[in-house]
């Protein structure tokens, strides 16, 4: 298998990353499946989840940098999450592939949706923003298990979750959320690991493409900043493309 597929693959999910901050790790699977080549549903999952977990924490320093990083909150999402990322990677890795397939190509609706939702900036920063533990726990198992179940980041899913349960400013939540999706796609990869399911040189290829086009896709949103809400409509208008052509290919999966 060549290297090339796998380099531009991860170099299109990091420059999508850096250049709008969220929802490119969602089309590692379909570019592993329909692009790399992977003939397995389970194998390109669980390639997918230790790319999106190195490029998680990866970016995660920045932020660290920048402090926008809430490490109590941070922390405890991830820690309690990965507890759900291990019980959905274990449904995940029993439910049949192409079914599989199915249901994330209508995951990638949804978040393509969500993209295109007015944004907001998280209201004003609270530096004392109320915390409340039951729905810290709450939405970290939930999203955790998604995360689990699909083998993806969940970093759309992480911070509304974050906003919900602890009101800190969208800053903090994007920059908290990275800890959580590399965690998440940590116990995922892991899981797989241990099932045979991830392709380490793939992924390798994978993350070195993400490194390279994660500091192209960072330069060029400094350039582009007031271009934002037309990036995030081109991006979301490509899911709901790729989300199509998987539709298409596994509807035959539920009898469609």
């Amino acid at each position: 298998m060549s290297a090339l597929p796998a380099l531009l693959s991860g170099g299109g999910v990091g420059f999508t990353l850096g250049l709008i901050g969220g929802g490119g790790s969602i089309l590692a699977t379909p570019l592993l499946l329909y692009v790399v080549g992977m003939s397995q549903p389970h194998l390109a999952i669980g390639t997918g989840a230790l790319a999106v977990s190195a490029n998680a924490f990866m970016t995660l320093g920045g932020h660290a940098k920048a402090g926008n990083v809430r490490w109590g909150c941070a922390a405890g999402f991830a820690l309690v999450g990965v507890l759900g990322a291990l019980v959905g990677s274990t449904l995940g890795k029993a439910f049949d592939g192409e079914r599989l397939l199915f249901l994330f190509a209508v995951l990638m609706v949804v978040v393509g949706g969500l993209m295109l939702r007015p944004a907001s900036d998280g209201g004003p920063a609270d530096e004392h923003a109320p915390v409340s533990v039951p729905k810290v726990v709450a939405s970290a198992l939930a999203v955790g298990m998604l995360s689990g179940f699909f083998g993806i980041g969940g970093g759309f899913l992480i911070v509304p979750g974050l906003l919900f349960a602890t009101g800190m400013p969208m800053i903090n939540a994007v920059g908290s959320s990275l800890l959580a999706v590399g965690a998440f796609g940590l116990a995922t990869a892991a899981s797989y690991a241990l099932s045979g399911l991830v392709d380490w040189v793939v992924a390798a290829e994978f993350i070195a493409g993400g490194l390279i086009g994660g500091f192209i896709g960072m330069r060029l949103a400094c350039r582009l900043a007031n271009q934002k809400r037309l990036l995030n409509r081109i991006f979301a208008g490509v899911i709901f493309a790729v989300a199509g052509y998987m539709l298409y290919r596994n509807a035959s999966a539920w009898g469609l």
